[in-house]
């Protein structure tokens, strides 16, 4: 048995000591007066995004994605957030799409997490602002069951952009699934391929995902933040709604996630966060995807199902394996020079 604060041998939970904190957390910026974008590019930001906002240049944004407090009663590693009457979320929630409309990019995409007490309201006020073009809705299949109602394992995020003109890139996100019943034109697949592992067909992605995992002990991107998201729904959003070089904002950073995905996917971010716990955790992760930019769920450009890992791993050794084996011609290119 572990001892108390000590891992158990599979828990790959982050875990800083009070110095790396420290260390992690002087590496972060904080900000009282306006600031260039290269002072943030890249950066996380410690400070409440209330008073930061209006700091920030305009218009460096291409992808803005939220996902503030849900109006519940939580505490956040030593910070609360109270649940408000139905118009006081209402106010918090205009007060922040007020401060962040002026960051965006004419051009920008816009997704917002929520849960179905919130979700009205967000999404209401989305419309008020922007073009409203979808409601994602997520299973969150993790915790408790409920004794007197019905468990609550969905989540909502809203998707708006700012103008009619906006970015998707439709195949980066599409979906590798299983072929239960291949049909054939002309005797060959038809948008199905035949591989050694078996039939595939990669698939459109709908507004309903039931291919996630919330981050739980044994995963290495997990860390003790209470709502934190999956890799692989940041991983989404971002493939879909932004370009390599682009830049991801996220106002209410937590532990990162966010931030991290995109650094993985080859987009420039900024994070802003005003738990100092959750900026150094965030800092650790930022820099450890510089060593790893895997994903879990996603790999040779496309989207998993659950419960695939071993046959990703499996593909993916193949696909090295014939990639590092010489073809006839290497072979007689090099007996030539």
């Amino acid at each position: 048995m572990p001892e108390a604060n000590e891992k158990a041998k599979r828990n790959r939970t982050l875990r800083c000591t009070p110095q790396e904190e420290k260390e992690l957390l002087g590496r972060c910026i904080s900000i009282e007066n306006d600031i260039s974008f290269t002072e943030i590019e890249n950066r996380v930001i410690l400070g409440d995004s209330f008073a930061v906002l209006p700091h920030l240049p305009a218009g460096f944004v291409d992808l803005l994605i939220v996902d503030p407090p849900y109006n519940l009663s939580k505490v956040f590693h030593g910070e609360s957030f109270h649940r408000r009457s139905a118009e006081e979320y209402r106010a918090y929630t205009e007060r922040w799409i007020e401060l962040v409309k002026p960051l965006l990019k004419p051009d920008a995409s816009i997704y917002v997490c929520c849960d179905w007490r919130s979700s009205g309201i967000i999404g209401e006020l989305l419309e008020q602002h922007f073009y409203l073009r979808n409601r994602i809705t997520w299973q969150r299949e993790k915790g408790r069951g409920a004794q007197s109602n019905w468990k609550n394992s969905m989540e909502d995020i809203w998707f708006a952009t700012c103008s009619r003109s906006y970015t998707f890139h439709l195949d980066a996100v599409k979906i590798r699934k299983r072929v239960i019943a291949p049909y054939k034109t002309g005797g060959k697949p038809k948008d199905w391929e035949e591989t050694g592992e078996g039939r595939f067909r990669n698939t459109c992605p709908s507004n309903f995902w039931d291919d996630l995992s919330v981050p739980y002990w044994s995963m290495p991107e997990n860390t003790d933040h209470p709502t934190q998201k999956p890799e692989k729904l940041m991983a989404k959003l971002i493939l879909a709604s932004s370009s390599e070089g682009e830049v991801v904002f996220d106002p209410f950073a937590g532990s990162g996630t966010t931030a991290m995905t995109a650094r993985k996917l080859g987009r420039r971010f900024v994070a802003v966060e005003q738990n100092g716990l959750y900026c150094a955790w965030a800092q650790k992760r930022l820099e450890m995807a510089l060593e790893n930019s895997a994903i879990q769920g996603y790999s040779g450009g496309v989207f998993w199902e659950r419960n695939t890992a071993a046959l990703q791993k499996r593909i993916s050794m193949e696909e090295n394996s014939a990639k590092q084996k010489p073809t006839f011609s290497s072979i007689k290119k090099g007996k030539e020079t």
